[in-house]
């Protein structure tokens, strides 16, 4: 066998090589995509069979042995049985994705498929090979009386097909259309290729050059099903590039098929083709499960934040219901105590005390959970000029200093001459963040002090002002770190010291701080050690 021949046998493997390794690739991105589709299902079995069809194509024209070659049309016209079995198939369940298959389909097209194709095997269809030119090709083979059978089977399933999708095309609205006259294009113009690669240039023009190379033109159709059935859920980047990877290295492989010409390297670079493909597969698939996971879990994601995004609105809703029945109460039982409906008896006093307080402390605390949620929703508006913040931290001491004093505990400010300015909002500063980090630690030490301090910090960034607060209490344990600042979090023994907590207020001192371009932490050398609360910002002055 000369090297132009060799060369040129290779090319056609090549070829071949090429559409299996496309659409094997194809084929299980697809299936795997959707593993309970039928038409999904039905596009890899075309596949396969589009396949097996193609290499047999080729093998044809690798031999000059006229027993192999009559193996190899017999192979192939096997394998076109089933080919014009799963077009037909694919045609008669796209684009369902569930699809029962009629009785007729079981028990008469099945059954005669079967014995169609078990037939191409025998003499029965193919009985020899008659001519074999000079360069080794099939010019002539001796047909038998059961070519007959194989020509109307597979007429009858090719010309229903494409009845089929005319049909279906006619029927079809809006996108569905679409895919259905992708498909018309696609099959169109394989029918064109086969006709002309494998029939017409033999037939007319004598050059049968082209007839290896015919499985090429299984690309357009197959691309445009492909494409079709993905219409409605476009692949993943990621699926369709494991494919065409795969694909590359196998080609990559076959590549060198140009130049080989011993049989153990032809074989062994065939060999590592299928190896690679095999090997792909259980790519692509992992693959796919790894996307549809991640998918999955997008999903979650977004269906929690819209649950969220409901819950909020209901506690919002909530919480002004309740913080409006609260102030009603809130201001009866202050109106009882001040003695506008007269005085009190002696024995009342308590009671109307200690109402007045809890009702108190209800309406500070759906305060408090209506403003974590406007933080969070981004609703809050701030209203941002030029404040002295030594001023704003001597109010919130003044403010915190009864409760500092029902304690025993020792409440300082210390502040220099410095100028204290920065822009910011004022009245959420003091309230949300100085009282807020006062009162939670006058909360939380059980004695000693509460020391509140103002510096100017200089740092290349420029200057900051800090505010901090340090106390001699209960002080922060490593895992309590970790739950500070978050919304409703409370330390694993907080609610022991104070069971009043609703875990809102340093979440709400952090996205008050943030919001204004400040930062805000804490330090604690463990349990028992007290700690330090620290808020900086960039000064003006």
């Amino acid at each position: 066998m000369n090297g132009s021949l060799v060369v040129g046998l290779n090319a056609g493997l090549l070829a071949a090589g090429f559409v299996a390794a496309f659409l094997i690739s194809l084929g299980f991105v697809i299936f795997f995509s959707d593993t309970g589709s039928v038409t999904n299902k039905s596009f890899l079995a075309l596949s396969l069979s589009s396949v097996v069809w193609s290499m047999f194509n080729y093998g044809i024209y690798t031999t000059s042995d006229p027993a192999v070659m009559l193996w190899s049309l017999r192979l192939v016209m096997f394998s076109a049985v089933w080919f014009a079995y799963s077009f037909f198939t694919l045609f008669y369940v796209f684009p369902e994705r569930n699809k029962t298959l009629p009785i007729w389909y079981r028990f008469l097209l099945l059954p005669a498929t079967a014995t169609v194709s078990i037939t191409t095997l025998t003499p029965f269809v193919f009985a020899g090979v008659a001519h074999i030119s000079a360069n080794g090709r099939m010019l002539e083979v001796i047909n038998g009386p059961g070519i007959f059978l194989f020509g109307i089977l597979a007429f009858a399933l090719d010309f229903g097909a494409i009845i089929l999708l005319i049909r279906k095309t006619l029927r079809a609205q809006g996108g569905t259309r679409n895919s259905y006259r992708l498909i018309l294009v696609g099959t169109a113009i394989t029918i064109f290729l086969i006709i002309a690669l494998n029939f017409m240039l033999p037939a007319f023009f004598g050059n049968s050059t082209f007839v290896a190379y015919g499985t090429l033109s299984l690309l357009p159709f197959i691309g445009c099903v492909a494409y079709a059935i993905d219409r409605g859920h476009v692949l993943n980047v990621k699926e369709l590039g494991t494919a065409f990877l795969v694909s590359a290295l196998a080609i990559a492989t076959l590549i060198e098929l140009l130049f080989t010409t011993g049989p153990i390297l032809i074989l062994f670079r065939v060999s590592l083709f299928v190896l690679i493909l095999v090997v792909g597969i259980s790519l692509i698939r992992a693959v796919i499960k790894e996307v549809e996971q991640r998918e999955k879990i997008e999903k979650l994601a977004d269906e929690l934040q819209d649950t969220n995004s409901r819950q909020e609105m209901l506690i919002h809703f909530i919480g002004h219901e309740v913080k409006g029945s609260l102030t009603k109460d809130e201001g009866a039982f202050a109106a009882l105590e001040e003695g506008d409906f007269g005085a009190l008896p002696e024995t009342a006093k308590p009671f109307v005390e200690r109402a007045l307080a809890e009702s108190r402390y209800g309406v500070e605390a759906v305060s408090n959970i209506l403003k974590a949620s406007n933080l969070k929703r981004g609703v809050v508006n701030y209203t941002n000029v030029p404040i002295d913040l030594k001023a704003l931290a001597q109010e919130a001491v003044d403010h915190a200093r009864p409760a500092a004093e029902r304690k025993g505990l020792s409440l300082s400010l210390a502040a220099g001459d410095e100028p204290y300015q920065i822009v910011g909002d004022a009245d959420e500063i003091r309230d949300h963040v100085f009282r807020n980090l006062i009162e939670n630690a006058i909360n939380y030490t059980p004695s000693g002090s509460v020391a509140v301090s103002l510096s100017r910090e200089h740092g290349a960034g420029g200057d900051r002002v800090v505010f901090s607060v340090q106390d001699t209490g209960v002080g922060i344990t490593e895992d309590d770190q970790k739950r500070l600042f978050t919304e409703g979090g409370h330390g694993k023994e907080s609610q022991k010291v104070n069971p009043n907590s609703t875990g809102y207020g340093l979440f709400i001192a952090k996205m008050t701080v943030g919001a204004q371009g400040g930062e805000i932490r804490a330090v604690s050398d463990g349990a028992g050690k007290g700690a330090t609360f620290s808020v900086s910002f960039a000064a003006t002055a």
